[in-house]
């Protein structure tokens, strides 16, 4: 059984996710997801969710491409991860490339960027709803 990995917050769940998942989910035959915690978004990356993590995760769960959501505490929890759950794959939108290239080297999973949806963000969501709210 060939073991995937991916990294995120996932907040504001849309059809961009879904797409990511599908083809992380298609790299191979049983997805991690590792869902960054409300304090790990806030402590290191300076984000607040609009979803806490309990609904954030349980949009994750509900969704046929994904087998786990596991909690992603810190940056470095990575290797460990991967390490701890035998995984095959590492993979992470384009957003993201050559920054996990070292895991390879460190764990021997392959590591994958693949393209993001390029129409929809997270980002571009609550901008065009702040707009919104401004008109």
């Amino acid at each position: 059984m060939k073991k995937i990995i991916t990294y995120g917050t996932f907040d504001l769940l849309h059809y961009g996710h879904i797409n990511l998942l599908r083809r992380a989910k298609e790299q191979g035959d049983y997805l991690i997801v590792a869902l960054s915690t409300d304090e790990f978004n806030w402590n290191e990356k300076q984000k607040k969710c609009y979803f806490e993590f309990e609904k954030r995760k349980q949009l994750l769960e509900s969704i046929r491409y994904v087998d786990l959501v596991i909690p992603e505490e810190s940056w470095d929890q990575k290797v460990n991860d991967i390490k701890e759950y035998k995984v095959d794959k590492f993979v992470m939108g384009d957003d993201w490339v050559g920054k996990f290239d070292f895991i390879k080297s460190e764990t021997d999973a392959e590591v994958i960027y693949l393209p993001r949806t390029p129409e929809i963000s997270t980002t571009q969501i609550k901008k065009d709803l702040e707009s919104k709210g401004k008109n």
